[in-house]
C-alpha cells in the first residue's frame, strides 16, 4: 500500500475529535515557542506603520494622511506629538532588527515580554488550528478520493484547494481573537509599571467609537471593527495555505518514500518535521507582504479608515513609503517563525494520529 493510501485510511478511521485534540496540541506546543519571533516581527511592521516606540511616546497615533513629507523622510513611523516633542524619536529607540527587538524588549520591557499575547495565541492557535488542519484532512480525502476516480489530472491540485478552503472557514471563525494579539504585540506600555490590557479588555476597546467618553455604541459598524483587516488576513493566509500544502505534501510523501520505513514513529517525525519546515519558510517569504498589509490593518486606529481601507490600498502606502524594503518588513522573524511553526504543527499532529491509529488497532492485531 502506498504511503497516501495509509494516510488517507488511517485519516478516515480517526474521529474528528481525535483530528481536533492532535491539532490543538500541536497549536498549543506551536505558540509557545514560536511567541518571541511573533512579537519580533509584529514590532517591526508596526513601526514602520506608525508605532513610535518609546516610552514618552507611546501614547501617540500616526495617522498617515496628516504625515508630512519632511517627517516620512525624517523616518516613516514618527510624527509631532501634541506636547511639542521632536517630530522624530531618539534613534536608538528605533528597532533595526529582529535581535535589536529582542535586546530592547527585554531591557526596557523584562523578559517575560517577549511571550505578550500569549494568551491570545493560544486562544487563537488551539481553536483555528482544531478547525484548520482536521478540515484539511476530511477535504483533501474526499477530494482525492473524488478526483482520483473522476478527474485523475486534477489530483496534484487538491491539497492547494483543501489547504485554502480549510485556512478560510478558520481564519473567518477566530479573527477577533487574532485582531487582539495583535494589537498586544504591537503596542507596548508607557511606563511607570502601567499594567497592560488583556484579551477581552483589548477587544473591548476595538469597539469604543469614543475612546474619550468610553462609550460602547453597539452598531452593525462597531462590531464590523472586531473583524478590521479580515480581507487581508484572508489574502495572506489562504495564498500561505495554498503554498505551503502543495509544497509539502509531495516533499513529505518523497521522504517517507525515500526512508522505506513509512510506519516507523521516528520516520513520521522526522519526515513531517522537514517538510513543514521547508513549506512554511517558503510560504512565509512569498507571503510577507501580505502580512505586513495584515499588520497595519489590525492596528489602524481610526475607525473610519478601518472600515473603508482595502487591501490593496494598504499595499500602494506601504509602496509608497517604503518601497520593497516596506513590502518585506519583518521579513526575517516572519520566516524564522513559519517555519519552525509549520513544521511543529504538522510533525506533532501526524505524530498524535499515528499514536492514536495504531493504539485504537491494536488490540485487534493481538
Amino acid at each position: 500500500m502506498s504511503n497516501q493510501d495509509s494516510s488517507s485510511s488511517s485519516d478516515f478511521n480517526l474521529s474528528l475529535s481525535e483530528r481536533a485534540l492532535s491539532a490543538a496540541g500541536a497549536a498549543f506546543l506551536s505558540a509557545i515557542i514560536v511567541n518571541p519571533l511573533d512579537v519580533a516581527k509584529t514590532r517591526l511592521q508596526a513601526q514602520a506603520a506608525g508605532v513610535p516606540y518609546q516610552n514618552l511616546y507611546s501614547t501617540c497615533y500616526f495617522e498617515t494622511k496628516s504625515m508630512s513629507a519632511d517627517t516620512r523622510s525624517c523616518f516613516p513611523s514618527c510624527y509631532r506629538s501634541l506636547l511639542g516633542e521632536p517630530p522624530c524619536p531618539p534613534q536608538s529607540s528605533q528597532y533595526k532588527g529582529t535581535l535589536d527587538v529582542f535586546h530592547k524588549v527585554i531591557h526596557q520591557e523584562g523578559f517575560g515580554r517577549l511571550w505578550r499575547g500569549t494568551n491570545a495565541s493560544l486562544a487563537l492557535a488551539v481553536p483555528t488550528v482544531g478547525i484548520y488542519m482536521p478540515c484539511y484532512d476530511i477535504f483533501r480525502n474526499y477530494m482525492e478520493e473524488y478526483t482520483t476516480k473522476n478527474a485523475p489530472s486534477m489530483t496534484p491540485y487538491v491539497p492547494l484547494v483543501a489547504g485554502s478552503v480549510a485556512r478560510s472557514l478558520a481564519c473567518i471563525t477566530c479573527y477577533p481573537v487574532e485582531l487582539a494579539r495583535t494589537r498586544m504585540q504591537a503596542f507596548k506600555d508607557g511606563g511607570h509599571g502601567t499594567k497592560l490590557p488583556g484579551m477581552l479588555k483589548t477587544l473591548v476597546g476595538v469597539v469604543y467609537a469614543d475612546t474619550s467618553t468610553k462609550k460602547l455604541h453597539r452598531s452593525f459598524s462597531s462590531f464590523r471593527l472586531l473583524w478590521t483587516g479580515l480581507g487581508a488576513q484572508l489574502s495572506r493566509d489562504v495564498p500561505f495555505s495554498a503554498v505551503c500544502w502543495a509544497t509539502l505534501e509531495p516533499a513529505r510523501r518523497g521522504l517517507l518514500r525515500i526512508s522505506g520505513n513509512e510506519s516507523s514513529l521516528a520516520t513520521i517525525l522526522g519526515a513531517n518535521f522537514a517538510a513543514g519546515l521547508v513549506a512554511g519558510s517558503l510560504a512565509g517569504a512569498v507571503t510577507c507582504p501580505l502580512d505586513v498589509a495584515k499588520t497595519r490593518r489590525q492596528i489602524e486606529k481610526d475607525h473610519v479608515r478601518a472600515l473603508t481601507m482595502t487591501t490593496r490600498q494598504t499595499l500602494v502606502e506601504i509602496w509608497r513609503d517604503g518601497g520593497m524594503k516596506g513590502l518585506f518588513t519583518g521579513l526575517g522573524p516572519r520566516v524564522a517563525r513559519a517555519g519552525p511553526s509549520v513544521a511543529i504543527v504538522v510533525s506533532f499532529y501526524e505524530v498524535v494520529k499515528h499514536v492514536l491509529h495504531n493504539r485504537r488497532h491494536q488490540p485487534c492485531e493481538n
